[in-house]
């Protein structure tokens, strides 16, 4: 497995010396779950929002993102965030179980009845492929790495503005016991996040010198 928080993490770690690490593919529903049970120590990056601070530990800020959505390519006019939902009933908007873009578009006016709640990216977007809802929330660089690996032409994603909804600092989240790891994971990124090392990881997977920025 690859990507921007299994390549930083395996830097991380190493610099900790521990080399033999073991990355477990999950769903996303899985991942606070799964620490509270003890089957792993930390996870990849998530959204450190209030209610998971409640139930998790987690690092200093690894990225800022915003939320996209993922929308017909004929519908990328008129659907420019989650305040554009609003003005129909019959828009409706698929979200991913326990991502925090369902809370996000609840208290931006989209009513629950207009959201489908789905357990994987993948089922999500076949909603939309399907046209069985209108829109897809979720980070905005998912959104992009979909269109890139899928055979999805039709569709186009639409950054939520930021006036709606500011980009969201992600982090490594930890077992409520695992203090001690998280406190060694940030002496380490403190003297990583920023560096030209640092960049160039990030570089690689589509991430420019001002999105490392948000989060120094």
């Amino acid at each position: 497995m690859t990507g921007c928080d299994v390549e930083l993490a395996r830097y991380v770690l190493g610099q900790l010396g521990i080399g033999d690490v073991e990355f477990v593919e999950t769903e996303f529903a899985q991942l606070l779950p799964g620490l509270a049970k003890g089957e792993w120590p930390m996870t990849t990056g998530l959204f450190a929002s209030p209610e998971r601070q409640r139930v998790a530990l987690f690092s200093r800020p690894i990225w800022a993102l915003p939320d996209g959505l993922l929308v017909q390519k004929e519908d990328a006019q008129r659907l420019a965030g989650y305040g554009s939902l609003t003005v129909s009933g019959d828009l409706k908007l698929a979200v991913i179980r326990d991502q925090v873009q369902h809370g996000a578009a609840l208290e931006l006016g989209v009513t629950r009845g207009q959201i489908r709640v789905f357990e994987t990216y993948a089922d999500a977007a076949r909603a939309l492929q399907d046209r069985t809802v209108s829109a897809f929330a979720s980070v905005a660089r998912a959104h992009e790495g979909f269109l890139r690996t899928n055979n999805a032409a039709g569709l186009a994603v639409v950054n939520v503005p930021f006036m709606e909804r500011a980009p969201a600092f992600g982090c490594f989240a930890f077992g409520l016991s695992a203090n001690d790891l998280r406190n060694r994971v940030d002496q380490v990124l403190n003297t990583f996040i920023g560096g030209a090392e640092h960049r160039r990881l990030m570089t690689a997977f589509g991430f420019a010198d001002g999105d490392v920025d948000r989060i120094l």
